[in-house]
């Protein structure tokens, strides 16, 4: 039997095709926590080349993240800071029911641009030498929460109000203390760690008993366009190639 000439062609054309790039590849928009922008850049990548599905993300402070969800806003995934806000979205029938995990644990520092203005045990809290401390609003981030759990425990809130300079999200609190318009940020351990090092400054990572812990959660949306590159992107967050990642940005593995 003998093929048609064109017939042959088409074969081998749709047969190189399925060799050199994935039979179907989508898109995952995903909502990210602030201070999990930095992994994100690193994720995304590795992602795309293991499944051939590309990620979109835009970053902010996790509950502008959720009240923007709650508007409608065309995402697949969030990536929130905390436990609450995945847990509310489920009850507000705008997730995915049993699609909610803990991605990563979060570390709160209290980092300064200055080197040796910051000591290992924080003390700086306490001899008061700057004039602001920055920090992301409890109201809106879930470091920001933390923060204020911190200082509430170790007796400083009330003291330090004159001090406090309060931001939406963990990113512009970073900026001021960078910039040096702070003298001192309360921030993720994320934004000033790659590889396993804290990469300029002066810090003191905050001892986890003095905050309830930061269990950063994601969500499968409901109104996710494509919900299987999506389930597929939360899987991969699951592996140990993602988490080997996090751990370089200081995370702690649920």
């Amino acid at each position: 039997m003998q093929i048609p000439l064109r017939g042959l062609v088409v074969t081998m054309l749709l047969l190189c095709g399925l060799v050199s790039s994935p039979v179907w590849a989508g898109e995952v928009k995903v909502a990210v926590t602030a201070d999990f922008a930095a992994p994100m850049e690193k994720l995304a990548p590795l992602f795309q080349k293991e499944s051939g599905h590309t990620v979109k993300f835009s970053s902010g402070a996790s509950g502008v993240l959720y009240a923007q969800i709650k508007k409608g806003a065309p995402f697949d995934v969030f990536l929130s800071a905390d436990e609450e806000l995945p847990k509310q979205l489920l009850q507000d029938g705008l997730a995915v029911g049993g699609s909610r995990f803990i991605y990563a644990t979060g570390r709160l520092v209290l980092w300064s641009a200055q080197p040796g203005l910051v000591d290992e045990k924080g003390a700086v809290l306490n001899k008061g030498n700057f004039s602001t401390l920055a920090m992301p609003n409890p109201r809106t981030s879930p470091y920001g929460t933390a923060v204020k759990e911190t200082l509430t425990k170790l007796i400083m809130w009330n003291a330090m109000q004159g001090k406090l300079d309060r931001r939406d999200d963990v990113a512009v609190a970073y900026q001021l203390a960078a910039t040096e318009r702070a003298d001192l940020a309360f921030i993720a351990l994320s934004q000033v760690m790659r590889d396993g090092k804290v990469t300029a400054g002066s810090w003191w990572l905050v001892p986890p008993e003095l905050h309830n812990p930061i269990h950063q959660s994601a969500v499968l949306l409901s109104g996710a366009k494509d919900p299987a590159a999506a389930k597929a992107f939360l899987t991969f967050l699951k592996s140990e190639k993602a988490r080997k990642v996090m751990r370089g940005f200081g995370y702690e593995s649920p």
